[in-house]
């Protein structure tokens, strides 16, 4: 074991490993690495199944090389299983596919994704037990700057492009799974559980709206309708649920924020897409959800620039579908991104959960009401 790797604790390589892991990356057969050091990547894990991620830096003699290092886990091992009630937690761990992203680079999906759009290299896996995985990956070195308007044009397109690849008579899913075969089955568990069982009840409680940092950003936005809008709209997520059900389905990337969807500072009209998610066919136009307010949510894009890329989005995911050969009306697809966008965004937009903790602020809360409001404006288009 090379003692720098130590922080990797049981991925720690034997030197004969890391030799031709360098080999693999560097495309040299007879390099050797000569210095290795890890450093912990500074970003919150909000995935219950990703362990630990690392960047590992070294040298070949005179050639630098990098890796991405995923340490996957069951759900069993992350902390949120004691949010869960104890009578939920086995079926959620059941439920959730520790190893999904594993099977995204077991399963040759990269020799179906369109042209500009890409699975990161992954270089090495490594599983442990049933319950525990690591894939050593490339360290793509993105594109600095936030995402102009053509951008997220362009991801749309090929993620309409993937999703009429990826038509459930064309492929198999990820996972094979009974539940990765059920239609909007994701989507509904995910209503079922963070939706109807956390995010309306605590919506629906007077107490939550009179916290002050909420209650004074919808007194300072002037949003009073806002309490009653989420609820109306709460209501007919069942009906929503089944009309997602009876549109045209897709397996698609699943968690098609701009985050998982990477840009290379070398090949800025390149797409890297990790950290896919719902394995299971969904209706058409799904992942456009995630595309929009991925951003906006982590606050990296202002709500009021939500509906200039709406705008654009919808018309490159159809051009996509097209490309493609699967034709749908563009009232199907628009029906589908927006009420998966409903189930998904729109009761959980408000921090909530920052209720009295010391990272919460009044600027924060300001720009999840605004957030929030234009969520509900836009799927009220539809709903």
């Amino acid at each position: 074991m090379i003692t720098a790797l130590e922080p990797l604790g049981r991925d720690a390589l034997p030197a004969a490993d890391l030799t031709a892991l360098v080999r693999t990356i560097t495309g040299d057969p007879a390099a050797v690495p000569s210095s290795a050091r890890v450093e912990p990547v500074d970003y919150p894990i909000g995935t219950p199944s990703t362990e630990s991620l690392h960047r590992v830096f070294g040298t070949a003699g005179d050639v630098s090389w990098s890796c991405f290092v995923k340490k996957l886990q069951s759900v069993r091992h992350s902390p949120i299983i004691e949010l869960v009630p104890p009578e939920f937690r086995q079926s959620f761990i059941d439920y959730m596919p520790w190893d999904l992203e594993i099977a995204v680079h077991r399963s040759g999906i990269g020799d179906l994704m369109p042209a500009g759009l890409r699975l990161a290299k992954a270089y090495r896996i490594d599983l442990y037990d049933d319950d525990h995985g690591t894939i050593w990956m490339e360290n793509v070195v993105q594109e600095w700057g936030p995402w102009p308007i053509e951008r997220f044009e362009r991801a749309a397109y090929l993620l309409g492009r993937l999703s009429a690849r990826r038509q459930p008579h064309l492929v198999e899913p990820l996972i094979d799974r009974e539940v990765s075969r059920m239609p909007g089955c994701g989507l509904r568990y995910y209503a079922d559980g963070r939706v109807q069982k956390a995010a309306l009840p605590a919506l629906a409680d007077p107490a939550t709206w009179r916290q002050p940092l909420l209650a004074a950003a919808v007194c300072n936005l002037s949003d009073h309708r806002l309490k009653d809008d989420l609820l109306e709209l709460g209501r007919q997520v069942p009906v929503v649920l089944d009309a997602l059900d009876a549109l045209p389905q897709c397996y698609q990337h699943g968690d098609a924020s701009p985050q998982n969807l990477l840009v290379p500072h070398d090949s800025p009209d390149e797409f890297v897409a990790i950290d896919w998610g719902f394995d299971c066919p969904q209706a058409v136009g799904f992942d456009l959800g995630q595309l929009l307010v991925g951003l906006a949510h982590a606050g990296e894009l202002s709500a009021e620039a939500l509906p200039a890329v709406h705008n654009v989005i919808l018309k490159a995911f159809l051009e996509g579908l097209a490309a493609d050969g699967m034709r749908v009306d563009e009232e199907q697809v628009l029906y589908g991104y927006l009420g998966s966008l409903l189930v998904r965004a729109a009761f959980t937009a408000l921090p909530l959960e920052l209720f009295g903790k010391a990272d919460a602020s009044p600027d924060l809360f300001e720009q999840r009401v605004l957030l929030t409001r234009v969520l509900v404006n836009l799927v009220s288009e539809v709903i």
